[in-house]
């Protein structure tokens, strides 16, 4: 079940975390932030960035083997990674509609897969 939730909140905490990242850059496409000084970018990015740090800490808190979870340090690392870039795959393909798929970001998913598969042998 730690499994399960430490994936949960990784999900969560990429959704926001892309959103901080990459959202300001949605919010000047639609013209709302043009005017905004760098400062407050940041400012606004940090404020989403919380929401991110409020579940990524406690899903590797909960998802560690050293704190009664089931992934090691290293698996950890990649389960986030591969989350971190599906979440962001997603948020730019609804957000940013001429983002697409080619045929190397597929052969790069694979190599993910590879990832995971060779991080839990």
């Amino acid at each position: 079940m730690n499994g399960l939730f430490t994936i949960g909140l990784l999900i969560g905490a990429n959704v926001f975390m892309t959103l901080a990242w990459y959202g300001h850059l949605k919010l000047q496409q639609m013209h709302i932030s043009t005017g905004w000084p760098l400062i407050g970018i940041i400012a606004f990015s940090w404020i989403i960035a919380f929401a991110e740090y409020c579940m990524q800490v406690p899903a590797n808190r909960i998802g560690f083997e050293g704190n009664g979870g089931p992934f090691s340090l290293m698996q950890l690392k990649v389960i986030q990674e591969v989350v971190s870039l599906i979440v962001f795959t997603l948020i730019a393909n609804l957000l940013f509609q001429g983002q697409s798929l080619h045929w190397n970001h597929l052969a790069a998913f694979l190599c993910l897969i590879m990832a995971v598969y060779f991080i839990f042998k």
